[in-house]
């Protein structure tokens, strides 16, 4: 008992958002891994399956910045426990309505588009409120670390889903694999209602000393920052879109991996369902070892340099690496090797999440939920195309579709030369410790 109270109270609410980011990953991606059971049953070619899984990702990514709205009007507590018990409803329903509703494979195609759009729409809060909790339960600074832990628990949910979402529908069949995991969306907002509050001040357990600490480091109140509007600038400011543009880039890979990496794994390495299931945790818990680094890389950086190269360099190197893994990985003959080098390749995605949301948090302040909401909307943008990736697999093969994304990760590397961050609320330097003053990077 005495260890868990020596346990700072930041930390075990980052602790509960990592439970939440792992539950949500294993319940909005669950079904790729049901899709080539369902495109058996249904014969849907893989453009129309790109609609269905495209659906949640047009909802998702237009209702980030109203996401993160709804996160700063009705506070974390309130807001992820609402958004975690829909997950859960609309999990069970992404079994029911097909059966209940649809007699034929076109009526099962509309039932499970309307339900990924509600569930889209659902999970667009999620990340944008939890970095303004982030940035309201952790030293200014440090913010790097815990999303990245929060990415870190959503590596570990997509990586749960090979094996546990394919021997589920192996025993019980796909239906039945949502209905099962249903009930952990109610748990995790319970857990969170539970044990979790929007400011550290709220929270019955946190000592003085702790608050000092957060609230330190040059760290204005919110009563004496907040304007009214003033989130609407985050809207237009020049350094957050070009944070949302090169996130839309990273992402385009990303959503190559969570979406199809296990029809790939099935239709062009030709490994059956079990054998896929497995070998798809590797690419995320790669990327779970991966972020946690990645994280920790930025806020050290962050100290020693400053917030724009602090944020720059971890970014830049992981998206130079992922395209050229991901072009290794898809020229390989050999099909383990191809799973390694792709494993590296997402698990270098996932190393750059820390400094985009970090970059965001220093560049926006009080008003973070709202930078990372048109952040997060540009990034999850690229699961629009999710219907073009579609076709390009029906038509120009899988080598073409995956390499394009090497062309994405460039571009998004390129994009950070013109990031220049100017902190909204922190005392670290802006330049190196040692040059002349007033000298930014």
């Amino acid at each position: 008992m005495s260890g868990v109270r020596a346990i700072p109270v930041r930390y075990r609410i980052l602790a509960v958002l990592f439970v939440m980011s792992f539950v949500n990953y294993l319940l909005r991606n669950n079904l790729s891994i049901a899709m080539p059971s369902i495109q058996e049953e249904f014969s849907f070619t893989n453009a129309e399956l790109g609609w269905i899984l495209g659906s949640f990702n047009l909802s998702y990514a237009l209702l980030q910045i109203p996401g993160g709205i709804f996160g700063q009007v009705y506070g974390p507590r309130r807001a992820l426990t609402f958004i975690a018990v829909s997950w859960g409803v609309l999990t069970l329903l992404t079994g029911f309505v097909p059966a209940l509703m649809a007699a034929s494979a076109a009526g099962t195609m509309v039932a499970l588009t309307v339900v990924r759009l509600l569930l889209g729409a659902t999970n667009a809060p999620l990340f944008p409120i939890s970095a303004g909790a982030f940035a309201n339960w952790f030293p200014a600074g440090s913010w790097a670390f815990p999303n990245a832990v929060q990415s870190v628990g959503l590596a570990l949910g997509q990586a749960a889903i090979g094996p546990i979402v394919t021997l589920l529908i192996v025993k019980y069949g796909w239906r039945e694999s949502f209905y099962i995991l249903a009930p952990l969306g109610l748990f995790v907002g319970a857990l969170w209602y539970w044990y979790g509050r929007d400011r550290p001040a709220q929270h019955p357990a946190i000592t003085a000393e702790e608050v000092r600490l957060i609230e330190g480091n040059g760290r204005p109140r919110e009563s004496e920052t907040e304007e009214r509007g003033a989130w609407r600038r985050m809207l237009v400011h020049r350094d957050v879109l070009l944070l949302a543009a090169s996130y839309f880039c990273m992402n385009y890979v990303f959503y190559m991996f969570a979406q199809w990496l296990f029809t790939y794994l099935v239709d062009s390495r030709g490994f059956s369902l079990l054998e896929s299931g497995w070998l798809y945790v590797l690419p995320f818990a790669t990327g779970a070892v991966l972020a946690g680094l990645g994280g920790l890389t930025c806020d050290a950086l962050c100290k020693r340099v400053g917030p724009t190269w602090g944020c720059r360099l971890p970014a830049m190197t992981g998206l130079v690496l992922v395209a050229i893994l991901l072009i290794a990985g898809v020229y390989a003959s050999n099909p383990y090797v191809a799973v390694g080098l792709l494993s590296l390749c997402f698990g270098f995605t996932q190393f750059t999440e820390g400094a985009f949301w970090s970059a965001s948090t220093f560049v926006a302040g009080p008003h973070t939920a709202a930078a990372t909401g048109v952040m997060n909307t540009g990034g999850n943008a690229a699961g629009f195309l999710a219907p073009v990736v579609g076709l390009m697999v029906d038509h120009l093969g899988w080598f073409t579709t995956l390499a394009s994304g090497s062309v994405f990760a460039l571009t998004g590397a390129a994009l950070w030369l013109l990031i220049r961050i100017r902190p909204a609320l922190t005392s670290l330097p802006a330049t190196v410790p040692g040059r002349e003053t007033g000298k930014t990077l």
